[in-house]
């Protein structure tokens, strides 16, 4: 019998085998609605209760719900098709087929069309969106009332105009102008304040060959908006206005196709499945931050008062943009001394030219070529990756691996990649995409001149009347105009000199009562300073002492203070951990030095509070006057207590994570606490906290261990292990390891030696080196045991148990885990005790112990929902799914999966999300559907091969080939590419598998 079919793409219908069914209107009707948007997914008896009351329910609101619910059960079931409704806490989930709801259905459409237009199959794309078009019946859920429903319904309503949007736009680049007039001319009347139809509308009109036409449009356009909202067009409609009358304006042209290998396949541990390999933690980007069609926006903000020659500028744009028939990859460098606005002008130009010259995204680093430790090629690229949607755990460790898939991300792509303060060529080579359709922009001090083929700008002081139009920016035109020979003074005295000359206008800008004039004679006053200003480094110090030196005492003091501060950029409790000031708003101890450009703005945190960066010549000068004020016991209390604010916040969040100070070892150096209001908002989302924080923690662990503060180093660590296991951020894990590591041998630091070997043996693990593994465990494991230290202990045997276990010595890892949860439990650890039970349960299950399996994962289970660690809960989530299968109830085991599937899509866990789908996929199998589980094991191979991970995508592949006996030439296409990652990674079992199958036809 025919499955029932959904609609809420217009109004409420279901549709049964004999046609429409009735639905009672009312609550019922909202409910319903409520659970098909969010299908298959859970729906709580809280939301469903505001839908329908909003503000005042009553007090068996609840029970009216549930009374709902039951009604509709019968309804449903009634109609005899596919669909249930069950009760999970705290609601309740439809279940259905996603193609029975148009919604769903729509969705799809929509998505494939995208990935269509992205390899160039445009025609296809354009059908599919107008077959995705063609499923609305009106607005979404028309005549349903319900406010908060309202709200998705106009989501949905929005996603509907933007598809027809996209449609348009592929069929204007097909060239069919002629036939898309009438239909734009009636959307813009219907929809007047979307200035992208008007844009297409434009286009297709003086494509047509009606210019005239196409001008009024742009003049109709402007009309109406003025007279409604007192608003401009939008710069893309007056470019296309300007493009018109100048005769020059492009056709649409579909972007170039993105090529995806047809061997394209994934990586996994060698002679292992992937249920073998410690399971990947869930992580909190969002899904789309991990796809492969990721578009990284990274530049930094630019500055308002931005001030440069148009015919430099010009020239840049050409040397990245390129014109027709260039064949290398556009490359421009940007040089001079410091101060003359390198890092400015190429942001600048960058933001010009993003959305029209690079729209897959822009790229940037500060390479750090000026300070002591400048950024790595491996670094960069690193960081570069995962922008681009690779997840940490797959970016390869060589340089020359990370290259090679930094070139292949980029292909057929156009991306710009901004590389600031490069400290010289071989810093700069490797970060080279291959594509023609990129480009680079460089800056740095050096001259850069063996990069092949880039267009070099070589930037001085300003010309007179730009640091003029500079200066009236800062201090104000009125200001500037009244004192016309004094600003002209003013401008040469300080040599033209950017950096110069904004310290000087922000002086005057802060002190509007002060003269232009008595401005000249303050500087007249520093003149054998000052008449050196345009000749370098020396002359710069003179006029930042002007500033310094203006400066109240306790400000100067926090100036010197913050140079010790190695991060990228600094938050504003810094200022109060350097200063031992806990006022509750510690940005008010920056502001002062922001206000005379001693600091600038860097961004804003969550909190609303600012970020401040320091321009590196002001770092050098203020620590300068900080070994000239302060001794070097006062030097490392102020550190200590800049390191004991970091360590504070990293080990609130690992608690924030794991639901408690769970399964990590800490020291006793004293901690700094910021305000607690402020550590609770910057951590609400504790790993984007970390991940946001990543270069400053990692520094800091480098900055204690040199300063003697080992304490500290392997304190802070370990404790990032947190963020390093979840985001595969393995070459950081090492790093940091290997300093805090020559810093505690060097004190005698026993306890922290053996925290850092035991870290590093996790890590070994986690790369499949597991005799190196087994050595640090065991070393530090000797240590903790003459410590006394059942925490140290536990986490060694567990990490021996898994590689054991991973081995094939089930045994020895059995007594390894028994050992370890009697740690664990001395220790007090319940989350290290649930860790050790889903392991070792894993065990039991493939002993045919189910009955033990069960209890150790709803032991497990209970204690991760105990403490709120979702990670965990995920991970014993999917081991109870495969428990069910074994026990032979496949129908709970998908919907088990089928939660976790949701769990690592929500948290951007795309790992995880392979393994699910091949899990689900294996359990179609069993329950003897074929076609379902071809559907997932496709998805699996998509999904892995998605972020280039070769050997779980030709797992998913081998387990594709073994349904398609039917297709020989579909199993042949799947195996091939298959063979070669399972012979490139020594995976001999599913080698020999595959090459039976090939050699048996399939």
């Amino acid at each position: 019998m025919s499955p029932l079919a959904f609609r809420v793409l217009g109004p409420l219908q279901v549709h049964g085998p004999d046609g429409p069914l009735r639905l009672p209107p009312g609550r019922q009707e909202v409910i319903l609605a409520a659970l098909l948007l969010e299908t298959n997914r859970v729906v709580s008896t809280n939301h469903l209760v505001d839908l329908i009351w909003e503000d005042n329910p009553p007090e068996t609101a609840r029970t009216q719900v549930q009374i709902c619910v039951s009604r509709l059960r019968k309804l449903l079931a009634g109609a005899d098709g596919e669909v249930s409704i069950t009760t999970r806490p705290p609601g309740y989930v439809l279940h259905t087929d996603a193609g029975n709801v148009d919604a769903v259905l729509f969705t799809g459409l929509v998505l494939r069309a995208r990935r269509l237009r992205e390899r160039g199959e445009l025609d296809q794309a354009v059908r599919l969106l107008r077959d995705a078009v063609t499923l609305w019946q009106g607005d979404c859920l028309s005549g349903l009332d319900s406010g908060p429903l309202a709200n998705k319904a106009r989501q949905l309503n929005e996603e509907r105009l933007t598809a027809v949007e996209l449609r348009i736009q592929l069929e204007l680049e097909l060239g069919r102008y002629d036939g898309l007039v009438g239909e734009l001319q009636r959307l813009t009347r219907e929809h007047p304040l979307r200035e992208k139809l008007r844009g297409q509308l434009i286009q297709a009109l003086y494509w047509s060959g009606r210019q005239a036409e196409a001008l009024e449009a742009f003049r109709t356009a402007r009309r109406f908006l003025a007279e409604e909202l007192g608003l401009e067009p939008s710069r893309e409609l007056r470019e296309l206005e300007s493009a018109i009358l100048a005769g020059r304006l492009p056709a649409p042209a579909a972007p170039a196709p993105v090529r995806v290998p047809a061997d394209r396949a994934e990586e996994e541990t060698a002679g292992a499945e992937p249920e073998e390999d410690p399971e990947p933690a869930a992580a909190p980007p969002p899904p789309e931050a991990l796809r492969q069609d990721a578009v990284p926006h990274q530049l930094p903000a630019a500055v308002a008062d931005f001030v440069s020659d148009a015919g430099r500028f010009a020239a840049l744009e050409e040397a990245l943009t390129g014109r027709p028939g260039r064949t290398t990859v556009g490359l421009a460098a940007i040089t001079g001394k410091p101060g003359t606005g390198k890092s400015t002008l190429a942001v600048h130009v960058a933001h010009m030219l993003s959305e029209t010259g690079f729209p897959d995204g822009q790229l940037y680093c500060d390479l750090r070529g000026t300070t002591g430790t400048p950024a790595t090629p491996e670094e960069v690229l690193g960081r570069f990756l995962r922008a681009l949607g690779i997840p940490g755990q797959l970016i390869p460790e060589s340089l020359d691996e990370r290259a090679e898939m930094y070139r292949t991300r980029l292909a057929s792509r156009r991306v710009l990649v901004v590389l600031d303060d490069a400290a010289g060529e071989g810093q700069v080579l490797p970060l080279l995409p291959g594509s023609r359709g990129c480009a680079v922009l460089v800056t740095g001090r050096a001259r850069l001149t063996a990069l092949p083929g880039a267009h070099r700008v070589e930037l001085d002081v300003l010309a007179e009347d730009q640091a003029l139009e500079l200066l009236s920016r800062i201090v104000g035109r009125e200001r500037v105009a009244g004192e016309a020979a004094a600003a002209e003074a003013l401008v040469r005295t300080v040599g033209r000199l950017p950096l110069a000359l904004r310290i000087v206008a922000a002086r005057l800008a802060a002190r509007p009562h002060w003269t232009l004039a008595s401005m000249v004679q303050r500087l007249a006053n520093e003149r054998h300073r000052l008449d050196e200003l345009a000749h370098g480094e020396m002359t710069m110090r003179a006029s930042l002492s002007l500033t310094y030196e203006g400066l109240a005492p306790e400000d100067r003091r926090l100036l010197r203070l913050l140079s010790m501060a190695q991060a990228p950029t600094l938050p504003s409790w810094l200022a109060g951990a350097l200063l031992d000031d806990c006022r509750p708003f510690p940005s008010d101890l920056m502001e002062p030095l922001v206000d005379v450009q001693m600091l600038d703005v860097a961004g804003v945190e969550r909190t609303g509070g600012f970020r401040y960066r320091f321009h590196e010549i002001i770092r050098v000068y203020a620590r300068e006057q900080l070994a000239a004020h302060h001794t070097p016991e006062a030097r490392q209390e102020a550190l200590a207590r800049m390191a004991g604010g970091w360590m504070h916040l990293a080990q609130q969040a690992h608690r924030k994570v794991y639901g408690g100070d769970f399964t990590v070892l800490h020291g006793d150096a004293p901690r700094w606490e910021p305000p607690a209001s402020y550590t609770d908002e910057v951590l609400a989302d504790p790993l984007a906290w970390l991940d946001a924080e990543q270069a400053s923690l990692c520094g800091m662990v480098e900055h204690t261990a040199d300063a003697g503060l080992h304490d500290l180093s392997w304190d802070l660590a370990t404790s990032l292990v947190t963020l390093f296991e979840v985001r595969g951020h393995y070459d950081l894990w090492e790093q940091t390891h290997l300093s805090a590591l020559a810093a505690v041998r060097k004190a005698g630091n026993l306890r922290g030696t053996a925290a850092i070997r035991a870290s590093l043996g996790s890590l070994y693990m986690s790369r499949n080196q597991f005799d190196t593994a087994r050595q640090a465990l065991n070393s530090a494991l000797d240590v903790f045991q003459a410590l006394d230290e059942p925490m140290g202990e536990a986490l060694c045997r567990r990490d021996m148990a898994l590689i054991a276990r991973t081995s094939g010595d089930d045994a020895a890892a059995l007594e390894l885990y028994r050992r370890s949860l009697a740690d664990f439990d001395r220790a007090g650890d319940v989350v290290g005790r649930a860790i050790v039970l889903t392991q070792s349960a894993h065990i039991r299950m493939r002993q045919g112990e189910t009955a033990e399996a069960q209890n150790q994962l709803d032991e497990a289970l209970d204690i991760y929902e105990g403490v709120g660690y979702t990670g965990g809960r995920a991970r014993t989530l999917r081991r109870v799914g495969q428990l069910l299968l074994e026990q032979g109830r496949s129908d709970l085991a998908v919907l088990t999966f089928t939660e976790v599937l949701e769990l690592c899509r929500d948290s951007g866990d795309v790992i995880g999300e392979g393994h699910l789908l091949r899990d689900l996929g294996h359990a179609f199998v069993i329950m003897g559907r074929p076609d379902r589980a071809r559907d997932f094991y496709d998805r699996a191979v998509a999904a892995r091969e998605g972020v280039m991970d070769f050997g779980g995508g030709a797992l998913a592949r081998l387990d594709l080939a073994r349904l398609l006996d039917a297709e020989p030439g579909r199993s042949r296409e799947l195996l091939v590419p298959a063979v070669e990652v399972f012979r490139e990674r020594r995976m001999g079992r599913e080698l020999a598998e595959a090459e039976r199958l090939l050699a048996t036809g399939c």
